[in-house]
């Protein structure tokens, strides 16, 4: 499937969005907002260890923070699609601003055990639920509709360059000065976000027509989405990736601690070069003017051959270089589904259909990540790698002839221009 998305005076420019005064606001609360989420992501791993010296327990405790996805997303999506998508991230942010400070008070005092973890994980799993469909869908109300592929792209740049700093930092301050204090400043961190959430300017929405309260809606958006091919096959793929490749919060303490002998600041190294990988990835992909679907398996392809290649790194050194192009490659393979999905969806289906992407890509954790821990636990650290680099591979051979017979039909007729929402005013 061809989009041309027609960029504006800015022509095909990288930072075409941030031309956007809201979208500017939106991607400064995020940088500094999930920094202190990759901090706390960093500190909770390394807990855990501490905790159990169990890869099995960290592959439950990421479960645990993601079974909610798994359970209710799509009802996360229908509320997104319901409301004012910023009333509601004003709720799930501080929400999850005061399960951080939980965090830290009690990692503070020593109360801290595993099933207290297993509540707390699951508590923020809850509020991820209704924040993830409404804060990805909510970037199709910030910018004008050619300019929404670059902001989708711009977004997973944003999500990298925050852990590039977060987890490099997180994991200084974990080995240096405690755990407690990488959840403390993620809890003021979520500051950032309601502040500019509340600077933005409500007569510069470009709000998608509400879904109205009425029965099955939905099993609506399951049928919307079964009966939409470019649609369902990406989300197909997204499941099975996510399930197994995606679950680096797992894999990568056990490669740092388990085969190079590391602590929390070579897990916190880890992540970053990941970071730096996918940012340069992030930043190449919101200079495309045009997405072809049937590259969501290409980028699947390469993304597998990365992951392999760094789970048989035979030194730290190595596998610093190859955590480069995994970066690169999870970002590539997450900014083509995202943009892919966004433009393919009815503006009125966008909060159900990011809810099921979520669904796919991060509700799949309580099966993948169990799964990737033990095979880690039993076989060895590599393995938890290998676990989810081989089947990427794999989907993407499969689905490519699918994917390129759907760029080939929708190319046989006029490219699928997409339609720019009305401003409408939002009350504030």
């Amino acid at each position: 499937m061809l989009y041309r998305v027609k960029l504006g005076s800015l022509g095909h420019a990288t930072f075409a969005s941030l031309s956007t005064r809201n979208y500017r606001l939106f991607f400064t609360g995020q940088l500094i907002s999930v920094s202190g989420t990759w901090m706390q992501t960093v500190a909770q791993s390394f807990l855990v260890l501490q905790l159990t010296h169990s890869g099995t327990a960290l592959g439950l405790t990421t479960a645990a923070r993601f079974a909610p996805m798994f359970l209710f997303g799509p009802w996360g999506g229908l509320i997104a699609d319901r409301l004012d998508k910023r009333r509601v991230l004003y709720v799930t942010q501080a929400a999850a601003g005061l399960l951080a400070a939980a965090f830290a008070i009690l990692v503070g005092t020593h109360v801290i055990n595993l099933p207290i973890v297993y509540v707390l994980a699951t508590a923020l799993g809850l509020v991820n639920v209704f924040d993830n469909p409404a804060r990805q869908s909510f970037i199709s109300e910030l910018v004008p509709s050619a300019q929404l592929s670059n902001a989708v792209t711009l977004n997973s740049v944003v999500m990298n360059m925050s852990r590039i700093f977060g987890a490099a930092v997180g994991g200084v301050i974990a080995a240096s000065l405690g755990l407690a204090l990488c959840f403390g400043l993620n809890a003021v961190s979520f500051a950032a976000v309601l502040t500019t959430l509340a600077l933005m300017s409500s007569t510069e929405f470009r709000l998608a027509p509400r879904a109205r309260r009425q029965p099955g809606q939905l099993r609506e958006g399951l049928r919307y989405v079964r009966t939409t091919p470019e649609l369902a096959l990406p989300l197909l793929m997204i499941a099975v990736i996510g399930t197994l490749a995606w679950e680096f919060q797992v894999s990568l303490p056990l490669v740092a601690s388990d085969t190079f002998h590391g602590g929390a600041g070579t897990y916190g190294a880890m992540t970053s070069v990941m970071g730096v990988g996918a940012v340069v990835g992030g930043l190449v992909s919101a200079s495309r003017g045009r997405v072809r679907i049937q590259g969501l398996s290409l980028a699947a392809i390469g993304w597998g051959i990365a992951i392999t290649v760094a789970a048989l790194a035979p030194t730290l050194t190595v596998a610093f270089v190859v955590l480069l192009f995994v970066g690169y490659g999870s970002i590539t393979f997450n900014s083509y589904a995202k943009t892919a999905l966004q433009l393919a969806a009815a503006p009125h289906m966008r909060g159900r259909v990011m809810a099921l992407w979520a669904l796919a890509w991060m509700g799949s954790t309580p099966i993948g990540g169990p799964i990737v821990g033990w095979v880690g636990e039993v076989l060895g650290a590599r393995w938890s790698l290998l676990v989810g680099g081989v089947p990427t591979i794999v989907v993407g051979l499969v689905t490519y002839p699918m994917l390129a017979r759907l760029d080939r039909t929708r190319a046989a007729g006029p490219p699928a221009e997409v339609a720019e929402p009305a401003r409408v005013t939002a009350s504030s």
